[in-house]
């Protein structure tokens, strides 16, 4: 009995060791899987949006070496008068408005600073649109007709073999894919443990092999068609995304901070929501934006990419919000209204006709319920209303 227990007890030695040996080797494996899985608990994600680098691994996107922009301050503005419940009740950490060019009104909550860079989510989306923009006037992409195959031939014999450039930036390429981030076991937080534990987004995006319908003939919101625009701009230039959004959409707006990319595994942008930036720098893209591409004197985005990419093309059903080349459009909008939006309440919202720029960052975990995206459009409108 004695060397039986003995040989049990070198046994159970031997297997501590070999999980203290794998928990040092997996360290940042596992802690960055804990962090996926506590990113948006109610006690945690306040101060995880804030300080995403903390848990991810990430790429930088130098500011670049000019002066940092000045956001002259304006009139302080007189916000509707229920606005202070609307920013509790969406759990808002920041909110910024200019009318003009000019700071109206700029504050943060819930501990956040104005130097925290947050997570954009799917505003991302319009910063790859812009740059997308960009290469396609350089000649870098012929058209937005080609094949997404001719430059991201990786993707041949899968869901995406027949869809075109077009059919992705309108989130339109018929590709089977669930969306919905409440499931844990959904396509787009499997994505996310594939990012923790270091796998690469391309093979994950190559993988889809079904489809609920021909490219181009269904709208619907598959965040994955994103990443399948950024395998095109890789493919079509041989450069990383972060190395081209850093050089031609981030240099010229003399940002106050570096900004950064969260990456998977093989130091891939995660193009379809890991932008992190300051909420003044955000504004400062929605401003470019709204003077149609122009910044500072520099033509940064064509004028004629602005038009058609926020313009409600993709074919989204009556009564909804439009869809452009990765841009919404509020329902019920004028042609000048449009918004980059995330999940948990992050906004640029966007009013060329009445010369405003809003950014909300947020940390609303009730973001999906009924009604909540349209009175939060409706606060935006009635916030430039009244400036």
């Amino acid at each position: 009995m004695r060397t039986l227990g003995k040989w049990l007890g070198r046994i159970l030695l031997s297997l501590l060791l070999a999980a203290a040996v794998i928990g040092v080797w997996k360290r940042e494996e596992i802690t960055r899987l804990w962090a996926v899985n506590s990113l948006f608990s109610e006690e945690r994600i306040v101060g995880n949006f804030s300080h995403m680098d903390a848990a991810f691994l990430t790429a930088p996107l130098p500011r670049g070496d000019g002066p940092v922009s000045p956001l002259p301050e304006g009139e302080p503005a007189r916000l509707p008068d229920d606005t202070e419940g609307w920013i509790k009740a969406r759990t808002l950490t920041s909110l910024l408005v200019m009318k003009d060019g000019t700071i109206r009104y700029e504050d943060y909550f819930l501990g956040t600073r104005p130097d925290d860079r947050r997570i954009s989510w799917s505003i991302a989306k319009s910063y790859l649109s812009a740059l997308f923009g960009v290469l396609l006037d350089e000649g870098a992409i012929e058209s937005l007709g080609d094949p997404v195959t001719r430059y991201a031939p990786e993707l041949t014999g899968s869901a995406y073999d027949g869809a075109s450039i077009r059919n992705v930036l309108t989130m339109a390429s018929g590709v089977t894919f669930d969306e919905d981030i409440m499931d844990p076991n959904s396509d787009i937080n499997r994505m996310g443990r594939i990012i923790a534990l270091g796998g690469t987004l391309d093979d994950f995006t190559a993988s889809f092999v079904e489809r609920f319908s021909a490219p181009g003939a269904v709208w619907k919101y598959v965040s994955i068609d994103t990443h399948v625009v950024g395998l095109v701009i890789r493919g079509a230039t041989g450069r990383s995304v972060t190395e081209l959004l850093a050089e031609k959409i981030i240099a010229p707006l003399g940002q106050e901070q570096d900004a950064y990319y969260l990456t998977d595994g093989a130091g891939v942008a995660f193009v379809l929501g890991g932008l992190n930036l300051t909420t003044r720098d955000y504004a400062r893209f929605g401003q470019m934006i709204l003077q149609n591409g122009d910044y500072n004197g520099q033509q940064v985005i064509p004028a004629d990419w602005v038009a058609a990419s926020t313009a409600p093309t993709a074919p989204t059903a009556p009564g909804k919000d439009g869809y452009g080349y990765l841009w919404w459009s509020p329902e019920g909008g004028v042609a000048s209204e449009f918004m980059g939006r995330g999940a948990y309440g992050q906004y640029l919202y966007i009013d060329q006709a009445r010369n405003v720029v809003i950014v909300a960052t947020a940390a609303d975990r009730t973001f999906r319920e009924d009604g909540i995206n349209d009175d939060n459009i409706a606060m935006f409108r009635r916030i430039a209303d009244g400036l």
